[in-house]
């Protein structure tokens, strides 16, 4: 049986207020398009929303977005949430275009910012209504966030139990197994062991993550913000134990319910709920580098991640999220540009390989789903190259970590994306039929003429299954 709260039915009146007076002001108003942006580890947030702004507001570079010859004016004003802090759009464009350019650090909560769009009116209407103004609001959150989600329908015990499960297969569990096993789950508690525990812990998962792994959980753990050092991220997954009172055990469990309570339900009630279409960003090339373990991790978390999208299945998102529906959903497999163009469709044809199969892990239904391969910032050309008596097909760019020019070879992504994925299912240890290796380039001098955005791959086609049709 389940039971509603006050707070339950006070959620659910205001969202069936706001709804209706939603419906009634629509059409009296400008239109709203309510844009997420959320990736997992190093998928490029910052530098997708940056490119996307500049290229929305300089559109010689946008040709597969359609309204884009309509659009006679473009500008930032104000965000309408006075409480989110702003998306520092012009600190990480001169990041990106200065006579120096670098990567812009990584934001590390939730920004906002507003981009206003003037059309030029078109169809058999268009002499009637003029033109009309459409506001996009673009919301960056962390994926490990969303991730979080999985965690609201899980009891202690069951999430402990996976979580132990992961830090069982991984090498860089090694030191919490240790701390582990000084632990009396069933012991009094006592605080500078639970600390020791949750350190060890998030030591682990930052290890996890720096390794290629995508499923992080709890994801405040790695970005804990105003929340570092309190009893809500002071936990650790413990093994089954007695549930005595004023036990370590049972003190987890508290905690862990408290992290549900506390900070993922006003997230997704804050944030999530009010977004129209959404982008993930996926760093499949950094998953394939890393191994099969990781592209297989990288499947359950694009699952994971789906199942946000889906609140009919889960009666607590079902109320957090007052009946909305984000409408369409694209899974962007970024840094396209460490490919030459000759492998493009075979990394889009492994992202839509694996939403197939999360589609079909996460009996998902509902928005449009759609995946492809991209790069918000081109940071290299393409060069052929002769090696071996053959031709070669490479990128050119600048080595981030040493600054010299380099052509890169990443190696053949296989034409049929099953040769990767089954081995992955399987549980490979390593590809069977060759390496595929990662580089880290830094972003190239920008020479932009006027009307220009910064140079990009399929940026504007993101752009088109996104926000085009409310354009």
């Amino acid at each position: 049986m389940n039971v509603f709260g006050i707070g339950d039915i006070a959620d659910g009146i205001t969202g069936r207020v706001g709804a209706v007076t939603e419906v009634i002001t629509q059409p009296f108003s400008d239109t709203v398009i309510r844009l997420g942006v959320t990736g997992l580890a190093r998928a490029g947030k910052t530098v997708f929303i940056t490119s996307l702004v500049a290229n929305l507001l300089d559109r010689a570079r946008m040709t597969q977005l359609s309204a884009a010859p309509r659009i006679m004016a473009s500008w930032l004003q104000p965000q309408p949430d006075d409480t989110v802090p702003r998306f520092d759009y012009e600190a990480h464009l001169a990041a990106l275009t200065g006579p120096a350019p670098h990567w812009p650090d990584s934001t590390r909560t939730v920004s906002e910012l507003r981009l206003s769009l003037r059309l030029r009116p078109s169809g058999l209407l268009g002499g009637m209504t003029g033109p009309r103004t459409v506001h996009l609001d673009i919301v960056d959150y962390p994926g490990e966030w969303l991730l979080d989600l999985g965690l609201l329908d899980k009891s202690y015990d069951a999430w402990a139990a996976d979580a132990l499960a992961r830090v069982a297969e991984r090498e860089q569990g090694a030191a919490f197994r240790a701390a582990l096993g000084h632990v009396t789950p069933d012991a009094r508690h006592d605080e500078p062991t639970a600390q020791g525990l949750a350190r060890a812990f998030t030591d682990y998962l930052t290890a996890a993550r720096a390794a290629g792994f995508s499923d992080c959980t709890p994801g405040r753990f790695l970005m804990p913000g105003e929340l570092a050092g309190s009893p809500a991220l002071t936990f650790a997954p413990l093994p089954p134990a007695a549930d005595k009172r004023g036990s370590l055990r049972r003190e987890m469990e508290r905690r862990f319910e408290a992290y549900k309570a506390q900070v993922v339900k006003p997230f997704f009630r804050d944030h999530f709920s009010r977004i129209d279409r959404q982008v993930v960003l996926v760093d499949a090339l950094g998953a394939i580098h890393a191994g099969p373990s990781a592209v297989a991790d990288l499947r359950g978390a694009m699952a994971d991640l789906l199942a946000a999208f889906r609140p009919g299945s889960n009666d607590i998102l079902s109320r957090l999220l007052r009946g909305k529906r984000v409408e369409k959903i694209l899974f962007a497999a970024t840094k396209a540009d460490h490919l030459h163009h000759s492998q493009h469709d075979r990394l889009t044809a492994i992202m839509q390989a694996l939403l197939r199969q999360t589609r079909d892990r996460a009996d998902f239904a509902g928005a449009r789903t759609a995946a492809m391969a991209i790069a918000s910032l081109r940071a290299t050309v393409e060069q052929t190259m002769t090696h071996g008596g053959r031709s070669v097909d490479v990128v050119r760019g600048t080595l981030l970590d040493s600054g010299r020019e380099a052509a890169f070879f990443p190696g053949e992504l296989p034409e049929d994306p099953a040769r990767l994925l089954s081995q992955a299912t399987d549980g490979a240890e390593r590809w069977l039929d060759g390496a595929y290796q990662a580089m880290n380039f830094a972003p190239a001098v920008l020479r932009l003429k006027p009307g220009e955005g910064p140079p990009h791959i399929r940026l504007d086609r993101a752009a088109e299954f996104l926000i085009g049709d409310r354009l």
